[in-house]
Protein backbone atom coordinates (compact mmCIF):
# COMPACT_ATOMS: atom_id res chain seq x y z
CA UNK A 1 0.00 0.00 0.00
CA UNK A 2 1.27 3.56 -0.95
CA UNK A 3 2.06 5.55 1.95
CA UNK A 4 0.45 9.16 2.38
CA UNK A 5 2.05 12.26 3.08
CA UNK A 6 1.12 12.80 6.98
CA UNK A 7 2.08 16.48 6.70
CA UNK A 8 0.37 17.51 3.60
CA UNK A 9 -1.75 15.93 0.48
CA UNK A 10 -1.51 13.08 -1.21
CA UNK A 11 1.11 10.18 -1.56
CA UNK A 12 4.58 10.75 -0.23
CA UNK A 13 6.15 10.07 -3.33
CA UNK A 14 4.29 12.59 -5.28
CA UNK A 15 5.79 15.61 -5.26
CA UNK A 16 5.78 18.84 -7.72
CA UNK A 17 8.79 19.04 -9.79
CA UNK A 18 11.54 20.93 -9.80
CA UNK A 19 10.51 22.94 -12.26
CA UNK A 20 6.78 23.60 -10.86
CA UNK A 21 8.80 24.64 -7.56
CA UNK A 22 11.07 27.25 -8.97
CA UNK A 23 7.78 28.80 -10.93
CA UNK A 24 6.00 29.34 -7.51
CA UNK A 25 9.08 30.63 -6.33
CA UNK A 26 8.85 32.89 -9.24
CA UNK A 27 5.25 33.54 -8.94
CA UNK A 28 5.97 35.05 -4.82
CA UNK A 29 9.18 36.85 -6.11
CA UNK A 30 6.98 38.75 -8.53
CA UNK A 31 4.18 39.35 -6.88
CA UNK A 32 5.21 40.08 -2.81
CA UNK A 33 8.29 41.97 -4.58
CA UNK A 34 11.19 39.71 -2.78
CA UNK A 35 14.51 38.82 -3.75
CA UNK A 36 14.37 35.38 -1.80
CA UNK A 37 11.92 32.86 -0.43
CA UNK A 38 12.00 31.20 2.04
CA UNK A 39 10.70 27.60 2.22
CA UNK A 40 10.02 25.10 5.59
CA UNK A 41 11.70 21.57 5.16
CA UNK A 42 9.30 18.76 4.61
CA UNK A 43 9.25 16.91 7.91
CA UNK A 44 10.24 13.41 8.76
CA UNK A 45 8.51 10.98 10.97
CA UNK A 46 11.80 10.39 13.12
CA UNK A 47 12.36 14.01 13.85
CA UNK A 48 9.23 14.46 15.66
CA UNK A 49 8.12 13.50 19.42
CA UNK A 50 4.06 11.95 20.08
CA UNK A 51 2.47 11.67 23.34
CA UNK A 52 2.74 8.25 24.36
CA UNK A 53 -1.08 6.54 24.06
CA UNK A 54 -3.29 6.44 27.22
CA UNK A 55 -4.92 3.35 26.23
CA UNK A 56 -4.06 -0.31 25.23
CA UNK A 57 -5.72 -2.21 22.49
CA UNK A 58 -7.80 -5.35 24.48
CA UNK A 59 -6.41 -8.68 22.93
CA UNK A 60 -9.72 -9.37 20.96
CA UNK A 61 -8.89 -6.43 19.04
CA UNK A 62 -5.28 -6.40 18.77
CA UNK A 63 -5.26 -7.41 14.76
CA UNK A 64 -7.22 -4.50 14.07
CA UNK A 65 -5.94 -1.60 16.25
CA UNK A 66 -2.50 0.00 15.90
CA UNK A 67 -0.30 1.84 18.32
CA UNK A 68 1.92 3.00 14.63
CA UNK A 69 3.81 6.34 15.01
CA UNK A 70 3.43 7.48 11.26
CA UNK A 71 -0.51 5.93 11.27
CA UNK A 72 -0.89 8.37 14.15
CA UNK A 73 0.84 11.55 12.58
CA UNK A 74 -1.42 10.67 9.55
CA UNK A 75 -4.86 10.57 11.13
CA UNK A 76 -3.96 13.60 14.03
CA UNK A 77 -5.25 16.20 11.79
CA UNK A 78 -7.28 16.55 8.15
CA UNK A 79 -6.21 18.98 5.09
CA UNK A 80 -6.65 22.67 5.89
CA UNK A 81 -4.43 25.43 5.89
CA UNK A 82 -3.82 24.99 9.87
CA UNK A 83 -3.79 21.33 9.78
CA UNK A 84 -0.91 21.80 7.13
CA UNK A 85 0.98 24.73 8.82
CA UNK A 86 0.98 22.78 11.97
CA UNK A 87 2.52 19.64 10.37
CA UNK A 88 5.01 21.10 8.74
CA UNK A 89 6.09 23.15 12.43
CA UNK A 90 6.08 19.61 13.31
CA UNK A 91 3.11 20.43 15.74
CA UNK A 92 1.33 16.81 16.54
CA UNK A 93 0.59 17.34 20.82
CA UNK A 94 -2.75 15.92 20.62
CA UNK A 95 -2.58 12.35 17.84
CA UNK A 96 -5.29 9.91 18.38
CA UNK A 97 -3.99 7.35 20.94
CA UNK A 98 -4.84 4.20 18.71
CA UNK A 99 -6.14 4.01 14.88
CA UNK A 100 -8.68 1.04 14.43
CA UNK A 101 -8.66 -0.62 11.00
CA UNK A 102 -11.49 -2.74 10.88
CA UNK A 103 -11.91 -5.61 7.89
CA UNK A 104 -15.70 -6.03 8.32
CA UNK A 105 -18.91 -4.26 9.92
CA UNK A 106 -18.64 -6.77 12.40
CA UNK A 107 -15.14 -5.66 13.56
CA UNK A 108 -16.34 -1.62 13.28
CA UNK A 109 -19.21 -3.03 16.00
CA UNK A 110 -16.79 -4.50 18.46
CA UNK A 111 -14.27 -1.61 17.99
CA UNK A 112 -17.15 0.54 18.90
CA UNK A 113 -18.54 -1.39 21.94
CA UNK A 114 -15.51 -1.47 23.21
CA UNK A 115 -14.92 2.11 22.97
CA UNK A 116 -18.20 2.91 24.59
CA UNK A 117 -17.69 0.35 27.31
CA UNK A 118 -14.16 2.36 28.24
CA UNK A 119 -15.43 6.35 27.94
CA UNK A 120 -13.28 6.52 24.56
CA UNK A 121 -14.15 8.83 21.81
CA UNK A 122 -14.41 7.41 18.09
CA UNK A 123 -13.46 9.39 15.28
CA UNK A 124 -14.68 8.02 11.52
CA UNK A 125 -11.86 8.53 9.49
CA UNK A 126 -12.80 8.09 5.76
CA UNK A 127 -9.83 9.94 3.05
CA UNK A 128 -8.64 12.38 5.97
CA UNK A 129 -9.41 15.10 3.35
CA UNK A 130 -11.94 17.25 5.80
CA UNK A 131 -11.04 21.01 5.95
CA UNK A 132 -13.25 21.39 8.42
CA UNK A 133 -11.67 19.76 11.31
CA UNK A 134 -13.64 16.77 10.95
CA UNK A 135 -10.67 14.35 11.73
CA UNK A 136 -9.11 16.23 14.83
CA UNK A 137 -8.92 14.50 17.67
CA UNK A 138 -9.37 17.77 20.52
CA UNK A 139 -12.25 15.81 22.09
CA UNK A 140 -11.93 17.24 26.19
CA UNK A 141 -11.32 16.11 29.06
CA UNK A 142 -14.07 14.08 29.64
CA UNK A 143 -12.58 11.00 27.26
CA UNK A 144 -10.17 8.58 28.50
CA UNK A 145 -8.67 8.35 25.18
CA UNK A 146 -9.73 8.78 21.48
CA UNK A 147 -9.44 6.00 18.32
CA UNK A 148 -9.37 6.98 14.91
CA UNK A 149 -11.66 5.02 13.17
CA UNK A 150 -10.24 4.04 9.62
CA UNK A 151 -12.48 2.43 7.00
CA UNK A 152 -10.06 1.74 4.16
CA UNK A 153 -10.52 -2.06 4.12
CA UNK A 154 -14.21 -1.19 3.92
CA UNK A 155 -13.75 -0.17 0.32
CA UNK A 156 -15.77 -2.66 -1.69
CA UNK A 157 -18.84 -2.54 -4.35
CA UNK A 158 -21.19 -5.37 -2.64
CA UNK A 159 -23.58 -5.60 -5.44
CA UNK A 160 -24.75 -3.46 -8.83
CA UNK A 161 -27.70 -3.46 -9.88
CA UNK A 162 -27.25 -2.39 -13.92
CA UNK A 163 -30.91 -2.16 -15.22
CA UNK A 164 -31.80 -0.02 -12.07
CA UNK A 165 -28.38 1.55 -12.40
CA UNK A 166 -27.77 1.84 -9.02
CA UNK A 167 -25.51 -0.19 -6.53
CA UNK A 168 -24.91 -0.93 -2.89
CA UNK A 169 -21.48 0.08 -1.89
CA UNK A 170 -18.76 -0.13 0.99
CA UNK A 171 -18.17 3.86 2.55
CA UNK A 172 -14.26 3.39 2.78
CA UNK A 173 -14.21 3.06 -0.89
CA UNK A 174 -12.47 6.19 -2.70
CA UNK A 175 -12.99 8.31 -5.22
CA UNK A 176 -10.76 6.68 -7.83
CA UNK A 177 -11.50 2.69 -6.76
CA UNK A 178 -15.40 3.65 -7.20
CA UNK A 179 -15.05 5.14 -10.59
CA UNK A 180 -13.18 2.60 -11.65
CA UNK A 181 -14.94 -0.28 -10.15
CA UNK A 182 -17.76 1.38 -11.66
CA UNK A 183 -16.28 1.66 -15.34
CA UNK A 184 -16.09 -1.77 -15.80
CA UNK A 185 -20.06 -1.93 -15.89
CA UNK A 186 -20.11 1.02 -18.16
CA UNK A 187 -21.35 3.25 -15.18
CA UNK A 188 -20.61 6.16 -13.24
CA UNK A 189 -22.05 7.99 -10.40
CA UNK A 190 -20.42 11.32 -12.02
CA UNK A 191 -19.42 12.88 -8.25
CA UNK A 192 -16.19 14.73 -8.37
CA UNK A 193 -15.41 17.16 -5.29
CA UNK A 194 -12.16 18.49 -5.36
CA UNK A 195 -10.92 16.21 -2.65
CA UNK A 196 -12.02 13.37 -4.90
CA UNK A 197 -8.78 11.38 -5.02
CA UNK A 198 -8.27 10.53 -1.44
CA UNK A 199 -12.08 11.04 -0.13
CA UNK A 200 -14.66 8.09 0.43
CA UNK A 201 -17.90 7.70 -0.34
CA UNK A 202 -18.76 7.63 3.51
CA UNK A 203 -16.88 11.36 3.83
CA UNK A 204 -18.79 12.60 0.30
CA UNK A 205 -22.45 11.49 2.80
CA UNK A 206 -21.41 12.31 6.27
CA UNK A 207 -20.37 16.12 5.08
CA UNK A 208 -23.10 16.51 2.49
CA UNK A 209 -20.50 17.31 -0.02
CA UNK A 210 -21.01 19.14 -3.69
CA UNK A 211 -19.02 17.82 -6.71
CA UNK A 212 -17.77 19.90 -9.86
CA UNK A 213 -20.88 19.17 -12.09
CA UNK A 214 -22.74 21.76 -11.98
CA UNK A 215 -26.10 21.53 -12.38
CA UNK A 216 -28.78 18.91 -12.24
CA UNK A 217 -27.31 16.29 -10.06
CA UNK A 218 -24.51 18.12 -8.00
CA UNK A 219 -25.24 17.40 -4.18
CA UNK A 220 -24.42 13.86 -2.77
CA UNK A 221 -27.84 13.90 -1.65
CA UNK A 222 -29.16 13.40 -5.42
CA UNK A 223 -27.27 10.19 -5.63
CA UNK A 224 -28.63 8.63 -2.13
CA UNK A 225 -31.03 5.59 -2.30
CA UNK A 226 -30.33 4.44 1.32
CA UNK A 227 -27.57 4.17 4.13
CA UNK A 228 -26.57 2.30 6.32
CA UNK A 229 -25.05 3.61 9.85
CA UNK A 230 -23.53 1.88 13.07
CA UNK A 231 -24.33 4.12 16.28
CA UNK A 232 -23.57 3.27 19.56
CA UNK A 233 -27.46 2.65 20.36
CA UNK A 234 -27.37 0.24 17.31
CA UNK A 235 -27.63 -0.08 13.46
CA UNK A 236 -29.91 2.52 11.77
CA UNK A 237 -30.46 1.08 8.23
CA UNK A 238 -33.01 3.51 6.13
CA UNK A 239 -35.19 1.53 3.47
CA UNK A 240 -33.35 1.37 -0.05
CA UNK A 241 -36.32 2.97 -2.69
CA UNK A 242 -35.76 4.15 -5.87
CA UNK A 243 -37.97 7.22 -4.77
CA UNK A 244 -40.14 8.22 -2.15
CA UNK A 245 -43.01 10.27 -1.05
CA UNK A 246 -43.44 9.60 2.54
CA UNK A 247 -42.75 12.31 4.51
CA UNK A 248 -38.83 13.39 6.16
CA UNK A 249 -36.23 10.87 5.22
CA UNK A 250 -34.37 9.05 7.24
CA UNK A 251 -31.55 9.36 5.46
CA UNK A 252 -31.09 12.55 6.49
CA UNK A 253 -30.15 11.76 9.66
CA UNK A 254 -27.12 10.28 7.95
CA UNK A 255 -26.44 12.75 5.04
CA UNK A 256 -24.32 16.05 6.66
CA UNK A 257 -24.72 14.17 10.02
CA UNK A 258 -20.33 14.89 10.00
CA UNK A 259 -19.70 11.55 12.11
CA UNK A 260 -21.68 12.90 14.86
CA UNK A 261 -24.49 10.45 15.30
CA UNK A 262 -22.67 6.86 14.28
CA UNK A 263 -20.38 5.74 11.72
CA UNK A 264 -21.48 5.19 7.96
CA UNK A 265 -20.76 1.83 6.79
CA UNK A 266 -22.36 1.29 3.30
CA UNK A 267 -24.92 3.08 1.18
CA UNK A 268 -26.94 2.15 -2.24
CA UNK A 269 -26.65 4.92 -4.64
CA UNK A 270 -28.20 5.77 -7.83
CA UNK A 271 -25.74 5.67 -10.78
CA UNK A 272 -25.60 6.93 -14.47
CA UNK A 273 -24.40 5.80 -17.24
CA UNK A 274 -20.56 7.22 -18.92
CA UNK A 275 -20.84 10.30 -21.15
CA UNK A 276 -20.35 9.17 -25.12
CA UNK A 277 -21.60 12.91 -26.40
CA UNK A 278 -19.84 15.72 -25.09
CA UNK A 279 -19.84 19.55 -26.15
CA UNK A 280 -17.74 22.08 -24.37
CA UNK A 281 -15.85 25.52 -24.65
CA UNK A 282 -14.74 28.68 -22.36
CA UNK A 283 -16.34 32.18 -22.66
CA UNK A 284 -14.84 35.33 -22.08
CA UNK A 285 -16.18 38.00 -20.38
CA UNK A 286 -14.87 41.64 -19.70
CA UNK A 287 -17.44 42.70 -17.66
CA UNK A 288 -17.97 40.55 -14.51
CA UNK A 289 -21.57 41.63 -14.47
CA UNK A 290 -22.10 40.24 -17.98
CA UNK A 291 -20.52 36.82 -16.50
CA UNK A 292 -22.94 36.48 -14.15
CA UNK A 293 -26.56 37.65 -15.59
CA UNK A 294 -25.16 35.12 -18.73
CA UNK A 295 -24.79 32.41 -15.65
CA UNK A 296 -27.66 33.44 -14.13
CA UNK A 297 -29.92 32.54 -17.40
CA UNK A 298 -28.15 29.43 -18.02
CA UNK A 299 -28.75 28.43 -15.00
CA UNK A 300 -32.26 28.88 -15.26
CA UNK A 301 -32.56 28.13 -18.75
CA UNK A 302 -33.32 24.57 -18.35
CA UNK A 303 -30.41 23.33 -20.18
CA UNK A 304 -28.68 21.57 -17.81
CA UNK A 305 -24.78 22.36 -18.40
CA UNK A 306 -22.49 19.03 -16.89
CA UNK A 307 -20.08 22.50 -15.80
CA UNK A 308 -20.71 25.81 -15.77
CA UNK A 309 -18.15 27.64 -13.23
CA UNK A 310 -17.18 31.44 -13.65
CA UNK A 311 -13.70 31.46 -12.65
CA UNK A 312 -13.23 35.76 -12.38
CA UNK A 313 -10.20 36.99 -14.28
CA UNK A 314 -7.64 36.46 -10.99
CA UNK A 315 -8.92 32.47 -10.32
CA UNK A 316 -8.73 32.44 -14.46
CA UNK A 317 -4.93 33.06 -14.63
CA UNK A 318 -4.15 31.22 -11.52
CA UNK A 319 -5.39 28.09 -13.32
CA UNK A 320 -4.10 28.82 -16.09
CA UNK A 321 -7.12 29.93 -18.00
CA UNK A 322 -6.25 32.94 -19.45
CA UNK A 323 -3.92 35.84 -19.09
CA UNK A 324 -5.71 37.56 -16.62
CA UNK A 325 -7.48 39.94 -18.54
CA UNK A 326 -10.69 38.38 -18.86
CA UNK A 327 -13.59 36.18 -16.62
CA UNK A 328 -13.84 32.89 -18.36
CA UNK A 329 -17.30 30.88 -17.96
CA UNK A 330 -16.25 27.45 -18.53
CA UNK A 331 -19.00 25.64 -20.66
CA UNK A 332 -19.78 21.86 -20.81
CA UNK A 333 -22.27 19.56 -22.00
CA UNK A 334 -22.50 15.92 -21.78
CA UNK A 335 -25.40 12.79 -22.58
CA UNK A 336 -24.97 9.11 -23.06
CA UNK A 337 -27.95 9.37 -24.96
CA UNK A 338 -27.31 12.14 -27.87
CA UNK A 339 -25.71 14.91 -29.40
CA UNK A 340 -25.30 17.80 -27.07
CA UNK A 341 -24.19 20.40 -29.67
CA UNK A 342 -27.83 22.15 -29.87
CA UNK A 343 -27.55 22.45 -25.67
CA UNK A 344 -24.52 24.10 -26.11
CA UNK A 345 -25.12 26.58 -29.12
CA UNK A 346 -28.00 27.93 -26.90
CA UNK A 347 -25.92 28.01 -24.00
CA UNK A 348 -23.88 30.23 -26.06
CA UNK A 349 -26.35 32.32 -27.52
CA UNK A 350 -27.18 33.67 -24.06
CA UNK A 351 -23.16 34.43 -23.20
CA UNK A 352 -23.24 36.53 -27.12
CA UNK A 353 -26.22 38.40 -25.69
CA UNK A 354 -24.36 39.04 -22.35
CA UNK A 355 -21.54 40.63 -24.24
CA UNK A 356 -19.26 36.76 -23.75
CA UNK A 357 -16.65 36.16 -26.65
CA UNK A 358 -15.73 32.93 -27.69
CA UNK A 359 -14.31 30.37 -30.44
CA UNK A 360 -16.73 28.37 -31.78
CA UNK A 361 -16.18 24.70 -30.88
CA UNK A 362 -15.37 21.80 -32.61
CA UNK A 363 -17.77 18.94 -32.06
CA UNK A 364 -15.40 16.76 -34.10
CA UNK A 365 -12.19 17.34 -31.95
CA UNK A 366 -11.63 14.69 -29.78
CA UNK A 367 -10.91 15.22 -25.94
CA UNK A 368 -12.15 18.79 -26.70
CA UNK A 369 -13.35 19.18 -22.88
CA UNK A 370 -9.70 18.37 -21.64
CA UNK A 371 -7.90 21.01 -23.73
CA UNK A 372 -7.57 24.82 -24.37
CA UNK A 373 -9.23 26.77 -20.85
CA UNK A 374 -11.56 23.74 -19.77
CA UNK A 375 -8.17 21.90 -19.93
CA UNK A 376 -6.56 23.82 -17.91
CA UNK A 377 -8.73 24.18 -15.15
CA UNK A 378 -9.64 20.84 -15.27
CA UNK A 379 -5.84 19.80 -14.30
CA UNK A 380 -5.68 22.48 -11.97
CA UNK A 381 -8.87 21.94 -9.96
CA UNK A 382 -7.52 18.08 -9.17
CA UNK A 383 -3.91 19.65 -9.17
CA UNK A 384 -4.60 22.75 -6.21
CA UNK A 385 -3.60 20.90 -3.25
CA UNK A 386 -0.41 19.57 -4.18
CA UNK A 387 0.10 23.47 -5.15
CA UNK A 388 -1.28 24.58 -2.21
CA UNK A 389 1.20 22.85 0.37
CA UNK A 390 4.22 24.19 -1.74
CA UNK A 391 2.92 27.51 -1.00
CA UNK A 392 1.91 26.89 2.37
CA UNK A 393 5.56 25.85 2.69
CA UNK A 394 6.55 29.59 1.95
CA UNK A 395 4.27 31.00 4.15
CA UNK A 396 1.46 31.71 1.87
CA UNK A 397 -1.99 31.15 2.99
CA UNK A 398 -4.36 29.65 0.57
CA UNK A 399 -7.34 27.40 1.68
CA UNK A 400 -11.16 26.67 1.00
CA UNK A 401 -13.76 28.53 2.79
CA UNK A 402 -17.12 27.17 3.92
CA UNK A 403 -19.45 30.05 2.01
CA UNK A 404 -23.00 28.60 3.32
Amino acid sequence: MRKRKFWGWGYADELLSAEEEKNIDSRIAKTFQLDDIETLPIPKVEDIDLPKPRLGAPSALAKVISEDKEERLNHTYGKSFPDAARSLLKDFSSPPDLVAFPNTEDELINVMDWCDESNIAVIPYGGGSSVCGGVETKVGDSYSGVVSLDLRNLNKIIEIDRESRSARIQAGILGPDLESNLKKENLTMRHYPQSFEFSTLGGWIATRSGGHYATLYTHIDDFVESTRMVTPSGVLESRRLPGSGAGPSPDRLTIGSEGILGVITEASMRLQDRPTFRASTSVEFADYKDALNALRQISQSGLFPANCRLLDSSEAVMNGAGDGSKHILILAFESADHDKTAALKRALEICSDNNGLYEEPDSNKKDAHRTGSSGNWRSSFIKAPYFRESFTRRGIIQDTFETS
